[in-house]
C-alpha cells in the first residue's frame, strides 16, 4: 500500500486512517525513514485514533526511549536511534511489552531487525519535497510477501 500526503496535518490525517482501517490493534510495526521523513508525524494520528492521546500530546522518544500512551497503555511509541547495539535494545524489556494488548511502534528499529516478531508491519516513510512524503506500508497479514 502506498500513500502520498503534501502536508504534515494530511501525514497525521493518514496515521488515523491506518489506525482505524489498516493496522491491528497488537502487533509491532517499524517506521522506517530519515530523520525528518515524518515518523513522529504519523504516530500522532494513530495514538490519537487509537484513543490514547491528543496528537499535541505526542513527541519524538529519541531521548527517553519510549513513550507510553493511554489508559491503560495501548501504543508504545519507541525509539532506537540512540541505541548502537542489539545487546542494548534488549535491556528495555521489548519481549514483554510485544507481549501486551497495544500496538508497538518503532522508529528506527530497521537496524535490529532480529529482534522483532515475523508478523512486524514496516510503514516506510520518505520525504518527496519540503512538505511530501511517500509512504508505504507492507507485511500486513493476508496482504501476501512483504
Amino acid at each position: 500500500m502506498t500513500f502520498l500526503t503534501n502536508s504534515e496535518e494530511e501525514t497525521i490525517e493518514l496515521g488515523r486512517r491506518l489506525a482505524r482501517e489498516v493496522l491491528p490493534p497488537q502487533g509491532v510495526v517499524l517506521l522506517i525513514g530519515n530523520l525528518g521523513a515524518g515518523k513522529t508525524t504519523l504516530t500522532k494520528g494513530i495514538a490519537e485514533a487509537r484513543g490514547a492521546v491528543s496528537t499535541e500530546d505526542v513527541s519524538s522518544p529519541t531521548y527517553t526511549l519510549i513513550h507510553e500512551y493511554g489508559e491503560p497503555v495501548s501504543v508504545y511509541h519507541i525509539d532506537l536511534y540512540r541505541l548502537d547495539t542489539a545487546e542494548e535494545v534488549a535491556t528495555l524489556g521489548l519481549d514483554e511489552i510485544f507481549d501486551r494488548d497495544a500496538l508497538v511502534l518503532i522508529e528506527w528499529g530497521e537496524r535490529f531487525p532480529q529482534l522483532f516478531p515475523p508478523n512486524t508491519i514496516r510503514i516506510e516513510l520518505e520525504r518527496t519535497f519540503p512538505d511530501g512524503r511517500r509512504i508505504v506500508v507492507s507485511g500486513l497479514p493476508g496482504t501476501g510477501p512483504s
